[in-house]
């Protein structure tokens, strides 16, 4: 079975995607930007927006076992660490930090995650 979870986002329709999709035992959250003036708020925000989305799916940031990150300035990760470090605590997925451009200049960071989905545990 699988499941689809939309977040409503303006880009969900114009490309033809949803937030999150359950399938195969997983929680696959697609790259997600956020709001704000800076890259850390951007960063808070996109984990506020995939937190529901697994919250949606029956999983938490606990189930969470890979992590893409993706920035248009390598240098403007490290801000972000201790937001990320907080959110994941004793949980730490794999992660990579790719530097590349965005769909839109506004955006600084962009997260991606894979959990274990609720059933799949």
């Amino acid at each position: 079975m699988i499941k689809r979870i939309s977040s409503g986002g303006e880009f969900e329709k114009k490309v033809g995607y949803c937030r999150a999709v359950v399938a195969g035992g997983f929680v696959h959250v697609a790259g997600t930007v956020g709001q704000g003036e800076d890259v850390v708020s951007q960063c808070r925000s996109a984990l506020a927006i995939i937190e529901k989305a697994l919250a949606e799916a029956g999983a938490s940031f606990a189930d969470v076992v890979r992590v893409n990150y993706y920035l248009p300035l390598a240098a403007e990760f490290a801000p972000c660490w201790p937001v990320l470090a907080e959110t994941f605590g004793a949980n730490p997925p794999a992660a990579t930090m790719i530097e590349c451009g965005l769909i839109d200049p506004r955006y600084r960071i962009e997260i991606e995650v894979t959990a274990v989905a609720p059933s799949a545990g």
